[in-house]
């Protein structure tokens, strides 16, 4: 049998925990599927705190501010995510040497510039590896993330052309993009990320397991062969 594609557009910001928890368990969920359905992801662009200032905040104190919750708590949901996230075959843990630095949260703005630029210019495939790698430098080694000679470093080192990708970081018509398909999130109802938009039209709101997904995939694959 002639295994089914299926493009997935993923709603998504490199801040977000839930956001590499749902790839990985949507990687797993597509290793089930092999030979029977393949996917294109696409990264789209959500921003969770859009005025986020350059100097960026303290994860803690901003997840406090936003959310008014207590350190404690906050410890403990942490402690949950890190254990789903390695279920999921992912990780949120510090990779680095000695004691960690703070985590912080930064703006994301110039991150989802450049993962337009890396779908358009080299696709897909590229644009994950890129996706894949800011998270890692977010979450694994706490690099700052709204910093040009950081981002431009990880995007060289993802296979981009190092000066294609600053011109980009300047170009108004990259960030009109950004700003318009975030626009198209909110316009299609989601106002939480991550959020995967099959086919163009196929909603899976959240970080779902595997289970979730094979049996969502298989039924969007069934209703466009029935379309077909």
């Amino acid at each position: 049998m002639t295994g089914h594609r299926l493009v997935i557009d993923i709603w998504s910001d490199v801040m977000c925990p839930w956001c590499l928890i749902g790839y990985g368990q949507l990687s797993k969920a597509l290793k089930e599927l092999e030979g029977e359905i393949a996917a294109e992801i696409r990264w789209r662009p959500f921003e969770l705190n859009p005025q986020m200032p350059p100097e960026g905040e303290e994860q803690e104190a901003h997840l406090r501010r936003k959310y008014g919750r207590p350190a404690e708590e906050g410890a403990r949901i942490r402690g949950q995510m890190k254990s789903i996230a390695e279920s999921a075959g992912v990780s949120l843990s510090w990779e680095g040497e000695g004691d960690a630095p703070p985590a912080m949260m930064w703006n994301t703005r110039d991150c989802h510039k450049l993962l337009a630029f890396a779908l358009e210019q080299a696709g897909p495939e590229v644009q994950t590896a890129l996706k894949l790698a800011l998270f890692r430098a977010h979450f694994n080694q706490r690099r700052d993330l709204s910093d040009r000679t950081v981002l431009l470093d990880i995007a060289a080192a993802a296979g981009l052309h190092r000066e294609a990708a600053k011109a980009a970081l300047d170009d108004p018509a990259l960030e009109a993009r950004v700003i318009a398909e975030e626009q198209q999130a909110w316009d299609m109802n989601i106002s939480g990320v991550p959020a995967m938009i099959v086919e163009g039209k196929f909603l899976i709101p959240g970080a779902q397991t595997p289970e979730v997904y094979v049996n969502a995939l298989r039924r969007v694959a069934a209703k466009v062969r029935a379309a077909g």
